[in-house]
């Protein structure tokens, strides 16, 4: 930094402004061997869950009743075109997957579905998306418990109806523990639970391939496509596990990594083997005794591997049910955290147990309201209601994407990025919106019902006390021009990026804070700009504007300060000691510089003391690595006000240094 102005001669460094940025740029020197600071994060998230526990909370959600007690039921509806169905279910799940994985990786928080929904699309939709996906995920895993009392008849044929109720009870009690104790634990037991069925599942189709019974193929299709479409809306759910790792993101290591892989893995090996088992399962049961049946891939084993293999399957449809209520209570739960946390539910749902890190009161509500269901609810309508509500909350999640995007919101950066938008996303909803009303009445009727309870409840209790943006609203003030007053949305992605990326405040981020911000509507030249530039800092800087004028354009004339087309990084030496100060300034029509090709779209002004001509590097360093982005030209000039300008310097990716 030069004292121009300042004791005479101007001091100056070896190498030109545009040579020194260019050394530091390339990481000349080494940036320990130049500034003496060590870069190094000390710092962690507590994060739990790697892509083994996703994929295996993934894969325990998915495969339960919808592999151990809905082929039969399905088979009821459309004959052998069943393997179809499933077929057709899992590649219309593609696109909210995908979806999912995007938001998860962008919003990596505790709600899942809920706090998409909610911030996309605003409070409103937001608490009839949380409640949804509660229920329904709580559904779900109350049917694969209550699924279990079926199997136990099989050992023992004497038990009553009480008997099999209180035997899902007490494993939704014994689950509710393990979540109340640790989510590591919760997910680690999901790992072994789920590779044993696996192990079970492929010794059912190694033994079961070889008596196939192509006869039973015979007259695949005998209701039409119709009734497969049906069929499809029924067993939709079973696929609807897939995506319950999005509710637990905020517990995720490297979430914009793991999340992604641990989906799409578990979504390959488990949609093989729904078509391979249930395909085996056709081919070797007669119709009669599939259609209907509760327990049909026990009763397959039973043909071709005996009384073991009847109880060996069993025992996996007992695991597969473990795996399902378990992976439920713990992202289930989350949920009600969630919306608790935006004061779309009582407060006492965000209570966390400071021993434990785990949402206690959200994880007995789920646990409590899973026990209603399978005392005093009829499983069947429940399950096709949870399909129609798992079927609503993937439309909204596909609108989510189409709106964040279409928000352009700067703090929106999503790791992986769902392919093919948006067209995906606009067939997912126009298919999901058939298959709703392929369902049935009744699941129409309740779900219809629930949007309006949810929808008191939220003008009753929510609606004082929320005030949050949603991307909806950015959407809105891009067509009609209008400025966001308070862009709370923005910023709070920008606070989840921080945590999400492990960024760890440095001196620079903290002058970016608080530095000001000028924005030039109009073509300016260099001089003007120094003249606002100066008027903006002297009351800072406790300077005469003249002076602190002159300076700048003493500086600029001993050599430009233009780094680069389009980037300039006037700084200045001033007298006193400890004092560094940061201004950013941007044209989007541009400053013009006197010898420079083209015009200034961004300055980075910096000012200090004599002592901190160390720091002037490190901030020379910082900049660098900010302004080589290949995005940051568009980013900068796209930005939408002062605070969007802030928070691209914020989140950019850069080394974060030692103070």
């Amino acid at each position: 930094m030069n004292d121009a102005g300042l004791r005479g001669a101007p001091r100056v460094y070896p190498f030109p402004d545009a040579v020194l940025f260019d050394k530091i740029k390339q990481g000349e020197g080494c940036w320990r061997n130049i500034t003496g600071a060590s870069h190094g994060r000390t710092m962690k998230l507590k994060k739990s869950l790697g892509a083994i526990e996703i994929f295996s909370i993934a894969t325990g959600a998915m495969i339960s009743s919808g592999l151990f007690i809905l082929p039969g039921l399905a088979f009821a509806k459309c004959g052998p075109a069943v393997i179809l169905a499933y077929l057709l279910a899992g590649i219309i799940i593609i696109p909210s997957m995908l979806s999912k994985a995007e938001l998860a990786t962008a919003m990596p928080k505790s709600g899942g579905d809920y706090f998409f929904i909610e911030r996309s699309m605003g409070p409103w939709a937001g608490t009839l998306g949380g409640l949804a996906a509660w229920f329904s995920l709580s559904f779900k895993s109350a049917f694969a418990l209550a699924g279990m009392g079926a199997f136990g008849i099989l050992l023992v044929p004497h038990i009553t109806e009480f008997q099999m109720d209180m035997i899902a009870i007490s494993f939704c009690i014994l689950f509710t523990v393990v979540n109340l104790v640790s989510v590591k634990h919760a997910g680690k037991l999901q790992v072994y639970l789920v590779f044993f069925l696996l192990a079970i599942l492929c010794l059912f189709a190694a033994f079961g391939i070889e008596r196939i019974n192509l006869d039973f193929y015979k007259d695949f299709n005998p209701h039409g496509m119709k009734a497969v479409f049906a069929t499809v809306g029924l067993i939709f759910v079973s696929f609807g596990g897939i995506t319950k790792v999005a509710s637990v993101a905020e517990e995720t290591k490297n979430p914009g990594r793991n999340i992604p892989r641990g989906m799409i893995t578990s979504f390959i090996v488990v949609t093989l083997f729904y078509v391979i088992v249930v395909g085996i399962t056709v081919g070797v049961l007669a119709g009669d005794q599939l259609s209907g049946s509760l327990i049909p891939i026990s009763l397959a084993a039973r043909v071709f591997m005996g009384t073991p293999g009847l109880l060996i399957l069993s025992v996996a449809a007992l695991i597969a049910f473990i795996t399902t209520a378990n992976a439920g209570i713990l992202s289930a739960s989350r949920a009600p955290l969630a919306m608790s946390i935006d004061n779309l539910l009582p407060p006492l749902f965000k209570k966390i147990s400071p021993r434990h890190k785990t949402p206690t009161i959200s994880i007995l509500a789920t646990s409590g309201f899973m026990i209603c269901v399978i005392l005093f609810l009829d499983l069947e309508n429940l399950v096709k209601t949870a399909s129609t509500m798992k079927i609503l909350l993937f439309m909204t999640v596909n609108l989510s994407v189409i709106i964040m995007r279409e928000s352009r919101i700067h703090s929106y950066r999503p790791l992986f990025r769902a392919p093919l938008y948006p067209w995906l996303q606009i067939a997912a909803v126009i298919v999901y919106a058939f298959l709703i009303f392929e369902m049935g009445l009744i699941p129409l009727f309740i779900t219809g019902s629930f949007v309006v309870l949810g929808t008191l409840w939220y003008f009753i209790y929510a609606r004082p006390r929320v005030k949050r943006r949603s991307a909806l609203m950015h959407v809105v003030r891009r067509v009609t021009a209008k400025e966001m007053v308070h862009p709370t949305l923005e910023s709070e992605l920008k606070d989840i990026l921080v945590e999400r990326d492990l960024i760890i405040e440095d001196r620079f981020d903290r002058l970016v804070k608080e530095c000001p911000i000028v924005d030039f509507e109009e073509e300016v030249s260099s001089l003007k700009a120094f003249r606002t530039i100066a008027r903006v800092l002297a009351p800072i800087l406790k300077m005469e504007e003249d002076k602190l004028y002159d300076l700048f354009l003493k500086r600029e004339a001993q050599s430009s300060t233009v780094i680069r087309p389009g980037l300039a990084i006037p700084h200045v030496l001033i007298e006193g000691e400890k004092i560094f100060h940061l201004l950013l300034a941007r044209s989007k029509k541009g400053i013009t510089f006197a010898g420079a090709e083209k015009p200034v779209h961004s300055m980075f002004v910096l000012i200090g003391t004599m002592d901190e001509r160390n720091y002037h590097l490190r901030a020379l360093m910082a900049i660098a690595q900010i302004s080589q982005s290949p995005k940051f030209d568009k980013r900068w000039l796209n930005a939408r006000g002062k605070e969007e300008l802030r928070n691209i310097i914020l989140l950019a990716r850069r080394q974060r240094g030692v103070d």
